[in-house]
């Protein structure tokens, strides 16, 4: 009998000792992976159709970086295009197949954002079908609202794991024009109503706070005065990351480290440039991923890395119609016999020297993404 009592003991005993193992090792680390502008030019739409299914379907152009979108916690992308239904037109007021969304998904992308100079390309009845839309498909998204009770219940986005709250913001600098009708909500670069959203945000208990800006002068290799001003802004007030989109190239990533022995981030991408497009003019045709992880020890949160993945679009012929494949350039660089022809080839290879040049110059503390051994790994 007094066996069996110290046996129960040893045993309940195990049993707690296991359960704080298992506590104290819970994932200490959150991961995401930003994305630049996902756009819908004519062309594109035109690839995307099947004419014998008479059906859209966009999961060609993710094939070649699925794996790398789907393995963070969190994949992130920049949606620039409504999805206000048809008809489907690209440049200038787009508006896209659900397909793309719905490729979007099949890739990994966790969120999109919505609030850019194409917001309202569609009028409110377009912000609003974008939603649903998304909303439909579970896709996470913010930056734009059917109407304010639809803000104050989901603004900021928090996102998270079983240690980690992160919030996430989003605003554009303009509508190219067109207002958003009320009651629909397009968040816009404003300071005084940015500074009441990040006192929000401060209040939900968020270990960082990062901002997704479109902003921007368009094929600018360098961030403007706007932008610096805004960035500054933005961290003065409580912002930790900034990722900027909308020029449609790359533009530096700056990533000022002795700030974060203070408890406080200050890392600011200016534009990730083009994540899929129709552009394919030198600087255009491509852009870049950027991957960071934050990591928790006991309350203190910081930023344990952060890299970037050159990524550029391929256009091939295939069965007589244009393709477009976004392809993780770095593992693709020193494979001529992968592209349909020389041409492309040295296309990806002019745009990554470019790219490499642009970041060697300008970046600070934000090194490459490169492919070893069938491995990403950074490379000082």
């Amino acid at each position: 009998m007094m066996k069996a009592f110290f046996t129960s003991i040893f045993l309940l005993a195990g049993i707690l000792v296991f359960s704080q193992n298992t506590d104290s090792t819970k994932n200490q680390e959150l991961s995401l992976l930003f994305l630049g502008d996902i756009m819908g030019h004519g062309p594109q739409i035109t690839s995307a159709y099947d004419a014998e299914s008479k059906s859209y379907n966009y999961d060609d152009v993710f094939k070649y970086v699925k794996d790398i979108i789907s393995e963070p916690d969190y994949a992130i992308g920049n949606l620039e295009v409504t999805l206000a239904g048809p008809p489907f037109k690209g440049y200038p007021q787009f508006s896209s197949p659900d397909a793309l969304a719905k490729a979007c998904q099949n890739a990994g992308l966790d969120v999109l954002v919505t609030a850019n100079n194409h917001s309202c390309d569609r009028g409110g009845d377009g912000i609003k079908r974008t939603i649903q839309v998304l909303d439909s498909l579970n896709i996470i998204h913010t930056g734009t609202f059917q109407d304010q009770a639809e803000r104050d219940k989901n603004y900021p986005l928090i996102i998270e794991n079983d240690c980690m709250r992160i919030a996430l913001l989003n605003y554009t600098y303009g509508t190219n024009g067109l207002p958003f009708p009320a009651p629909t909500i397009v968040n816009m670069i404003d300071k005084e109503q940015m500074k009441k959203d990040l006192e929000v945000a401060k209040s939900k208990n968020v270990d960082k706070i990062i901002v997704f800006t479109h902003w921007g002068s368009e094929y600018q290799l360098l961030p403007n005065e706007y932008q610096k001003s805004n960035g500054k802004f933005l961290f003065e007030n409580g912002a930790d990351i900034i990722i900027g989109a909308h020029p449609h190239v790359l533009e530096p990533m700056v990533w000022e480290k002795q700030e974060a022995e203070e408890g406080k981030e200050s890392l600011i991408v200016y534009s990730l440039g083009n994540f899929v497009s129709n552009q394919r003019k030198r600087y255009t045709d491509g852009g870049s991923m950027f991957k960071m992880t934050f990591k928790k020890e006991g309350n203190k949160t910081f930023l344990k890395d952060a890299g970037y993945i050159l990524t550029w679009v391929y256009t091939p012929t295939e069965d007589n119609k244009k393709k477009y494949y976004v392809l993780p350039a770095a593992q693709y660089e020193n494979n001529a016999e992968f592209f349909d022809n020389s041409e492309s080839y040295e296309k990806m290879k002019a745009f990554i020297k470019d790219s490499r040049e642009l970041f060697g110059t300008e970046n600070v503390a934000v090194p490459e993404y490169k492919y070893v051994d069938g491995k990403w790994q950074i490379q000082p």
